[in-house]
């Protein structure tokens, strides 16, 4: 099993909107692509970062999917977070692999 984590550090002054919209549409939309099997979006308590800090986490089970992911979508869904929110969300990522 793998996951692939998408970190995001939210402005306060933007936080409500984000949510909601990561809620009705940004995870669906990954979702519907079909690469995941599940999700989960935590708000990460000890970020040392400011505003708020939230972990969206996808999980797949070959690397192919993930692979197949980045090249098809991936571009198009990060265009709209910056399109829609700009400097006020940073985002990073990162792929993990269960091993226990």
């Amino acid at each position: 099993m793998f996951l692939y984590n998408v970190t995001h550090i939210v402005e306060d002054t933007v936080v409500d909107d984000w949510l909601l919209w990561m809620e009705k549409v940004h995870v669906p939309k990954i979702m519907a692509t079909g690469k995941f099997i599940t999700h989960k979006s935590w708000r990460i308590i000890d970020s040392p970062n400011e505003g708020s800090t939230y972990s969206n986490q996808f999980f797949f089970e070959e690397l192919e999917q993930y692979v197949a992911y980045m090249e098809t979508f991936a571009p198009e869904f990060e265009l709209e977070i910056k399109e829609r929110f700009g400097e006020n969300v940073l985002s990073f990522t990162s792929i993990m692999q269960d091993v226990l």
